[in-house]
């Protein structure tokens, strides 16, 4: 089932013309009404009437995250702070935070795109619908909330925290489908078995999960562990929140984009050349329907690659790979790039370990040393010495395998790493501690 089907499966060739009609729409608009646009395409040498096919974007310049931070908290606003009816930011834990507007109108397209990504992962009328995402500032928990009810679906604002509540309401109330991060989903199921519960005695049948990279190991562990079909779903505050693109129930396989609302294109991160089709890179979006806050070719820092094929679904859009890592979170350990989500994938192979670990980076002397954390079953923590250290040697081999450099293993005893409601902190740097 698609929401919007009219847009959904528009050919290439229109959805093109589409396109490019609203980014020469966009493009006049911020250049008269954004002064940081105006300023940023004058010194690019770039005017409105030079926009005259879709490749032309990439004449146009970059916008970042410090950017919005340079002009906080509303100096990229493209209306007047009278049509704005809604505000939401980052926690602003690396600096000031993004701020990002929305008119009505906006909120009107943000819950018809967040109904897409639920109607895609299998959200229906009938369904009960429990958001474990945090409400306030923060646009996940907002956002899914209001696309499920433009669905017609029930819902129940949960918000983060108090797990064990959590389930006591998934289990009375008769919840259907499950929004929050996925390593959250694996620590309600966790709490599940601690309660004495299994599947069974839930009415869970479909989780849409997002707002950290995750593999499709852990897509599978969460599946058994909870009984349901998951999905990804993909989205950025300052691009719009949930609802940029998000994965179809019937093929499981890469992210929509809703090409209508935003132009994706991958760069290469150093360079900021365009990528091709398929070739991993930076993931850059331009905002082609947003009225308070519009942005062009917004740098997301998240890595993936773009690609077409006939799915299953009958969706003509554009697929994004699962983001597999950020250039922000990325580790550079002796001149080798690392990704959390690498590792994670190497552990879901390794029998006895779970995909509970941090990365933690030090530096001897002068050289860099990962060391990877790794919960293990209760079992296997209290068993022999030699079990123990055969376990750390297949993960070392397995790890140093993957990322093609020597690492450390610390074996940890269940629970011993932090659980959060929300995004799983992987990555401990203790080099920018010295």
């Amino acid at each position: 089932m698609m929401w919007e089907p009219e847009w959904e499966t528009l050919s290439q060739d229109e959805m093109e013309t589409l396109q490019l009609f609203r980014l020469k729409k966009l493009v006049r608009r911020v250049y008269e009404r954004v002064p940081f646009y105006r300023e940023k395409m004058e010194e690019a040498g770039v005017k409105p009437e030079d926009i005259r096919k879709l490749e032309d974007i990439s004449l146009l310049p970059f916008t970042t995250k410090d950017d919005l931070r340079d002009n906080y908290p509303y100096g990229l606003f493209a209306v007047p702070l009278s049509e704005v009816v809604r505000i939401h930011s980052s926690s602003g834990t690396t600096g000031k935070p993004t701020v990002v507007g929305y008119t009505r109108k906006d909120l009107e397209t943000w819950a018809n795109l967040t109904a897409r990504v639920l109607t895609a992962g299998g959200v229906r009328r009938e369904d009960v619908v429990q958001i474990s995402f945090g409400y306030g500032l923060f646009t996940g928990g907002f956002g899914l909330h209001y696309g499920a009810e433009k669905l017609g679906a029930t819902v129940i604002p949960i918000s983060s925290g108090n797990t064990t509540r959590q389930v006591m309401i998934m289990k009375d109330y008769g919840t259907t489908v499950l929004i929050c991060t996925p390593s959250y989903a694996l620590y309600l199921a966790e709490t599940l078995e601690e309660m004495g519960l299994d599947p069974e005695d839930l009415k869970l049948r479909v989780g849409l999960f997002g707002a950290e990279p995750w593999t499709d190991r852990m897509r599978r562990e969460i599946e058994e562990r909870l009984g349901i079909d998951a999905t990804d779903n993909y989205g950025l505050s300052e691009v719009i929140g949930p609802g940029v693109s998000g994965e179809c129930l019937e093929a499981k396989s890469g992210l929509h984009i809703f090409e209508d609302h935003f132009i994706p294109e991958v760069v290469d991160p150093s360079t900021g050349n365009p990528l091709s089709l398929g070739e991993k890179g930076e993931l850059v979006i331009t905002t082609l329907t947003k009225e308070a806050l519009p942005l062009i070719r917004y740098r997301t820092r998240d890595i993936t690659y773009l690609y077409r094929e006939p799915c299953p679904c009958g969706r003509t859009l554009i697929k994004m790979a699962k983001p597999s890592g950020r250039t922000d979170d990325m580790l550079i350990v002796r001149g080798v790039n690392v990704f959390p989500s690498q590792v994670e994938e190497a552990l879901l192979e390794v029998k006895g370990t779970s995909p509970h670990f941090q990365l933690v980076v030090d530096r001897r002397g002068y050289l860099d040393e990962l060391e990877v954390w790794v919960e293990v079953s209760e079992e296997m923590f209290f068993d022999s010495m030699k079990k123990q250290r055969e376990l750390v040697e297949r993960i070392r081999e397995k790890i140093s395998s993957v990322l093609g450099i020597n690492v450390k293993v610390k074996l940890v005893e269940p629970g011993t790493l932090g659980r959060t409601e929300g995004k799983a902190k992987r990555v401990v740097d203790r080099r920018e501690l010295s």
